[in-house]
């Protein structure tokens, strides 16, 4: 049996223990606030029944045999948590991105933190002016609002976790080398710094790849983000959010598209080929916003729910090739994922 998890924007996490029919909000006797701003969710297979949480309030921690989230000393007040990585060879190492931007690392899963040197602006101004149009200039006009920028994404190297990489809305894509010590931004070849979503594969000949997804499609780089090659959806829409591979680990990716936040349509794309080609995946009814957020799990590669960001939510159970939706609409959906039940 799978337990579904659904973060969303002012109305905590819901969950599901029946395939996705009968989902309920998570009530505040719970251990998280009911009415909580939730961004991020993460699991680790060496820790089973654990589900992480990033939160307006820091990071929590679920124990799903107790049903109960326990909250993590982490970066709080002023910081919204919206991203969290787990080292895939040690669960006691993890890196959280907040919003204003930074980075923190726990050595020791959770009960000490410490900032990461990581030179990432806290506040910007390009986009949010003038119709929404990027500045081009270093200063930006008198009208120009300033905003927080949002760790959109953090990504351990699945292989070795001293290589490290964050997408920040808006201020590019950032390389560590060392674990976080010291970071080095990868995105000044790219025709936007508003990254939104990350992954890192190995093609058919065991050579790594990198993705990142941004409103202007999907990007891929084969020397760990030095060098970028833009890939073109068919699509009417380059707006692109989460990307991943599916977990048996095939060369089978997805991506989510839309046309814009929250957006009025959504498509998901399929491909086969380690992410060279892609193709829209047929999906039942109108996606009405756009699709956002992928949720998958090790322990059933075929299990893959998506989101779209104003609370649809589609299923599939043969890994992907096809898809039903889920009666239950939710509000404004930030993240989506599984473990077993």
């Amino acid at each position: 049996m799978s337990h579904l998890y659904v973060a969303t924007n002012g109305l905590s996490v819901w969950s599901c223990d029946a395939m996705g029919a009968k989902i309920s909000r998570m009530p505040s006797g719970t251990g998280m606030y009911s009415g909580s701003q939730v961004w991020a969710l993460a699991s680790h297979r060496d820790l089973p029944n654990m589900l992480f949480a990033g939160t307006d309030s820091g990071l929590y921690r679920l124990d799903q045999r107790e049903n109960f989230w326990t909250h993590i000393p982490s970066p709080t007040d002023t910081m919204m948590v919206t991203a969290i990585a787990i080292a895939a060879d040690n669960p006691q190492v993890m890196i959280l991105g907040t919003q204003p931007s930074a980075l923190f690392r726990t050595d020791d899963g959770g009960h000490t933190w410490r900032q990461l040197n990581a030179p990432v602006k806290p506040y910007t101004s390009s986009g949010f002016y003038g119709g929404e149009k990027d500045s081009k200039t270093k200063t930006p006009p008198a009208n120009a609002v300033k905003h927080w920028t949002r760790v959109t994404q953090v990504l351990f190297d699945p292989k070795d976790s001293r290589q490290v990489w964050a997408g920040v809305e808006i201020d590019g894509a950032w390389r560590s080398r060392d674990g976080g010590d010291s970071w080095e931004r990868i995105s000044d070849s790219l025709d936007t710094q508003d990254i939104h979503g990350l992954a890192c594969i190995d093609d058919a000949k065991g050579a790594q790849k990198l993705f990142i997804t941004s409103p202007s499609g999907i990007h891929v780089s084969a020397d760990a983000g030095t060098h970028w090659r833009h890939i073109r959806l068919e699509s009417p829409w380059q707006y692109t959010r989460s990307i991943l591979e599916r977990m048996d680990h095939t060369g089978v990716m997805f991506v989510t598209n839309g046309n814009g936040p929250p957006g009025s349509g959504g498509k998901l794309f399929r491909s086969r080929d380690h992410g060279e080609t892609w193709n829209e995946v047929s999906l039942p009814g109108t996606v009405e916003s756009s699709a956002y957020f992928l949720g998958v799990h090790h322990a059933d590669p075929n299990l893959i729910y998506l989101a779209a960001t104003l609370g649809q939510i589609y299923r599939s159970e043969d890994g992907g090739e096809t898809w039903s939706a889920v009666k239950r609409r939710l509000g404004e959906i930030r993240a989506i994922t599984w473990l077993p039940g």
